[in-house]
């Protein structure tokens, strides 16, 4: 029996430490998740300037600053499929702009041209489709690269995405705009930083997973 003692004694160390440092190593992965998700690929001349839908002013306000300096010749557009906020304000007959319209008009506001805004035509819902859309139209152009804007959380699963459903042809450039106040550093803390990582992590695991979950018909 003592030795039996003696030789549990190490063996329950050794699971102690091994159980702190697999705690150290979970907080600190807890802690980093919210910077993690935040990429930025290196610039270079590109078809156009993408700014993905959500958030407005601010991604506009990024691809317009991207546009000034001569990234692209132009910036595109999504189109909203209509069945979000401005679907519910059109059957109360209450006229609201759409999403769309807010970033022309930031664009515009910011020396953007109008003949330099393209909208692209088809209705998106989600990331996916979005992204869907625009690896079609540069492939239309024969077109080599797109840079496209986002918020910082949202960078990793774009390019997660792009890699998936499109490769490394065409090739995407992933930016966020610098408008935005994301905490990464103490995401946690905050009710919208939390939202934010926590959406963009289950998206990056459906991403993985094949896209098992898709929007609602």
């Amino acid at each position: 029996m003592p030795n039996r003692a003696r030789f549990r004694i190490p063996c329950l160390l050794i699971l102690l430490l091994l159980l702190t440092v697999v705690a150290g190593l979970g907080y600190w992965a807890f802690r980093k998740t919210g910077a993690w998700l935040v990429v930025a690929d290196p610039l270079d001349r590109s078809r156009a300037i993408v700014v993905l839908s959500g958030l407005p002013p601010y991604r506009a306000m990024g691809a317009a600053e991207l546009y000034r300096q001569g990234w692209a010749p132009e910036v595109w557009l999504t189109t909203d499929d209509g069945r979000g906020i401005e679907s519910a304000f059109a059957r109360l007959g209450i006229p609201h702009p759409s999403e769309t319209d807010y970033n022309r008009q930031v664009l515009a506001t910011l020396g953007v041209p109008a003949q330099a805004i393209r909208v692209l035509p088809t209705p998106i819902r989600n990331t996916f489709d979005e992204l869907t859309e625009v690896a079609a139209t540069l492939r239309e152009a024969r077109a080599e690269r797109v840079i496209i804007i986002t918020s910082p959380p949202h960078t990793r699963r774009v390019r997660t995405i792009w890699h998936l459903l499109v490769g490394s042809h065409p090739q995407v450039i992933v930016r966020y705009d610098s408008y935005e106040d994301y905490r990464a550093a103490d995401w946690w803390r905050t009710t919208t930083e939390g939202d934010d990582v926590v959406r963009e992590v289950l998206g990056l695991i459906n991403a993985r997973l094949g896209f098992i979950a898709r929007p609602k018909n």
